[in-house]
């Protein structure tokens, strides 16, 4: 597991039943390409999310593979609708086989 890292995500608490709401995520990452080198000379071993997904109540929102030239600390923004009450869940992959996870609970107003 990378140290430091930690995800965040905005997401509203309450909607209407079909609204489509803006969901943001950020998560803190260094983000190593594997193609820089140490003082040493050494090649650094790359260290990336390399996927994101999104899941309300089960259901597949949003699934983005990352490559080494995405930036540090990615972040992103989409819009989902909210059909009903329930959870979005996120998930960031880490290529050292670390899974990061955070929830949001969305009420229908």
């Amino acid at each position: 597991m990378a140290d430091g890292v930690k995800p965040r995500v905005k997401a509203p608490k309450s909607a209407a039943a079909g609204e489509v709401v803006t969901i943001k995520t950020l998560i803190s990452h260094k983000m190593e390409s594997g193609q820089r080198k140490d003082s040493d000379g050494n090649k650094i071993p790359r260290s990336i999310i390399n996927r994101f997904t999104a899941e309300f109540n089960g259901a597949l929102v949003i699934d983005v593979e990352l490559a080494p030239a995405i930036s540090t600390n990615p972040y992103f923004e989409f819009e989902a609708t909210v059909p009903e009450a329930g959870d979005f869940k996120f998930t960031w992959y880490d290529d050292d086989g670390s899974v990061y996870e955070d929830s949001k609970s969305v009420k229908i107003a």
